[in-house]
């Protein structure tokens, strides 16, 4: 519960969110010794980073792998975790036509189970694409096709990513593939195959850390830090107002049990979703920023773990389900990613991963439906016999991603501008920017926002602005934006 009466509110740092973003801000707050009040409005701590648990079987909302080139963040992990650490080596592949091709996408691999006629067809079409290549290259259709032709982009890119968005692939941006896949492309994989590279740079990729019960035990863990530091960690009080006096943020109204409280502070920091904060304004923002932020589009997520009666089914830690006649999209086996994850050694336990809008048919449908609809799927797929499944349970999570769409851009710079007048306020996280920042991107704004608290002033804006996805090994050791005049 927030009780902030005791506290000066001229010394109190008032961070929104208890996700990845907001629990490493209080963290850092509080070991730079301010005084720290989080509101989290769920009551699980993490977020999309959470750890879900069901009759002892533990679940990810998605698959969380750590790694990271800032060595800060991997600092703070060891600082927290340290042993509790698990190595894991990474297998994930795409199911598509009842077969398995590798991902990132492997030449000899694809091309035996592509066919002759088929790759060669695939090469054509690349060919043909250098030569006549999609122009303009502003959406993630022309931007794809030009690194791999327009028939892999069919057969690899199309169904599996608007079943991530629920919209064409041609109204999403193109820089949402180039911050995520960018230095992928066709030639470059059939180079690396033939050609090993002096200098290896997947290291991060074929394995990474994880803790061994889940994301959700480092989040749990520096909750508890922040509580032993003295800091207010409040669950289920989410925030319904952002008051204000037009230059500074003044307090915020929290819905606790038992009623309404206001806690007013010195410093404010919001990992909520953009879109929300600008409605919760008082004074309001004027019309034309809530429009801009009504804009804003996410798509939400929905997990249905599935206890099953076999030891092993497959490899992998996650499938990618590209084939369409299924609506699940992505399979993670989380015996895979740890063995503490699954309490009974004899099961297996898989999160069926849907994606989509909330209120639409597949968030609105009932637990029990969503459970058989995943093991009726499971089945179709081939990768398990529906009769050996032997219970299961739905996790939904809201705005889970930020959407690139048309016209994204230029809403979120206008709900920017609106708030950069309240010099006391800044923005962290995935959903606090609205952009598809991975966990130690989202910890890293964390760290710099603290910092500017102490007095330096760092653009958190820059964070993950490079357009380029940090798997690829081109993203600094310690990744520092550029300071702001």
């Amino acid at each position: 519960m927030i009780d902030s009466a005791g506290e000066d509110p001229s010394r109190l740092v008032v961070v929104v969110g208890a996700g990845p973003a907001g629990l490493t801000a209080a963290y850092d707050a509080c070991r730079a010794g301010m005084k720290v009040a989080v509101l989290e409005q769920t009551g699980v701590v993490g977020g999309i980073s959470q750890t879900a648990s069901y009759r002892g079987y533990r679940f990810d909302i998605g698959g969380h792998r750590f790694f990271t080139k800032v060595r800060e963040v991997e600092a703070m992990w060891r600082e927290v975790l340290g042993d509790r650490f698990l190595r894991v080596r990474r297998l994930s592949r795409i199911h598509y036509k009842g077969r398995f091709f590798h991902y990132p996408l492997r030449p000899m691999n694809a091309l035996v189970n592509l066919g002759v006629l088929t790759s060669l067809g695939c090469v054509a079409s690349y060919l043909w694409t250098r030569v006549f290549p999609c122009r303009p290259e502003n959406h993630f259709e022309a931007w794809v096709s030009n690194r791999f032709g327009r028939r892999l982009f069919r057969i690899f890119f199309k169904t599996y990513t608007e079943k991530v968005w629920g919209i064409p692939c041609a109204k999403i941006q193109a820089e949402w593939a180039a911050q995520r896949i960018k230095g992928l492309s066709l030639w470059k994989a059939i180079y690396d195959a033939l050609f090993k590279p002096r200098r290896k740079e997947t290291s991060l990729i074929e394995e990474f850390d994880y803790p061994e019960f889940g994301p959700g035990q480092m989040w749990e863990a520096v909750r508890d830090r922040v509580v032993a530091l003295g800091g207010d960690v409040a669950m289920n009080a989410p925030v319904i107002e952002w008051r204000h006096d037009g230059t500074r943020v003044t307090s915020v109204l929290a819905r606790v049990p038992g009623g309404v409280r206001e806690v007013a502070g010195a410093q404010f920091l919001s990992s909520a979703p953009i879109r929300e904060l600008a409605h919760a304004l008082r004074p309001a923002a004027p019309q034309e920023v809530l429009d801009a932020a009504d804009r804003l589009h996410y798509r939400d997520f929905l997990v249905v773990c599935l206890v099953i009666r076999a030891e092993k089914l497959f490899p992998d830690n996650w499938i990618y389900i590209h084939s369409p006649e299924v609506r699940v999209g992505r399979i993670q086996n989380f015996k895979n990613w740890s063995p503490k994850m699954v309490p009974d050694p004899s099961r297996t336990c898989l999160g069926m991963e849907y994606f989509c809008f909330e209120g639409d048919d597949l968030w609105t449908e009932k637990d029990e439906r969503l459970v058989a609809l995943a093991t009726e799927e499971l089945g179709r797929l081939g990768l398990a016999d529906p009769a050996l499944v032997e219970d299961g349970a739905v996790v939904r999570m809201p705005k889970a991603y930020p959407v690139y769409d048309e016209g994204y851009r230029e809403a979120l710079a206008a709900v920017r501008r609106y708030l950069e007048r309240f010099g006391n306020l800044q923005l962290v996280g995935r959903n606090g920017l609205h952009r598809y920042n991975n966990q130690d991107h989202s910890m890293l704004t964390a760290m710099l926002a603290i910092r500017n608290l102490r007095g330096e002033r760092h653009d958190l804006w820059e964070v993950n602005a490079e357009q380029e996805y940090h798997e690829e090994g081109r993203v600094q050791d310690r990744l520092v934006p550029k300071k702001v005049a």
